[in-house]
């Protein structure tokens, strides 16, 4: 049986990634820096294994590293042409790739199965559905 691959990118293009096989988790986060990261009221994001993931374009990508108040340190990687955050890696996870959910392409069949920093929820917002793990 052959794995299913599915297809995320920038905005424009330059960079694509294809990721392999299943994710590791299919996350939504409500922390403030996960919030500043999307523009929106939360971020959703899947995280595969590094060697489930294959990306072209690489080159063209920039990095920006930041620090958080846990002193877990994550690389954030945007396309140079269009600015679309297009995958990033936090310490203690440096094995995976976190590829913001929206940029797969349309059909991708990925569900949230955790929410983490609740407690920081906008009033506003809901995350439904079976099987989903909620944190404060």
């Amino acid at each position: 049986m052959t794995a299913l691959t599915r297809h995320a990118s920038c905005r424009c293009g330059q960079i694509r990634i294809a990721c392999t096989g299943e994710p590791i988790r299919v996350s939504v986060c409500h922390c403030r820096e996960c919030k500043a990261r999307s523009g929106s009221a939360f971020a959703a994001q899947v995280r595969f294994p590094v060697e489930q993931v294959r990306i072209e374009g690489e080159a063209s990508a920039k990095m920006w590293q930041y620090t958080g108040e846990s002193g877990n340190t994550a690389d954030f990687f945007f396309c140079g042409t269009c600015g679309s955050g297009v995958w990033y890696r936090a310490r203690p996870y440096h094995d995976a790739y976190a590829i913001p959910l929206g940029n797969f392409a349309p059909g991708h069949g990925f569900i949230p199965d955790y929410s983490v920093y609740e407690e920081r929820k906008e009033p506003w917002v809901s995350i439904t559905g079976e099987g989903i793990e909620h944190y404060d």
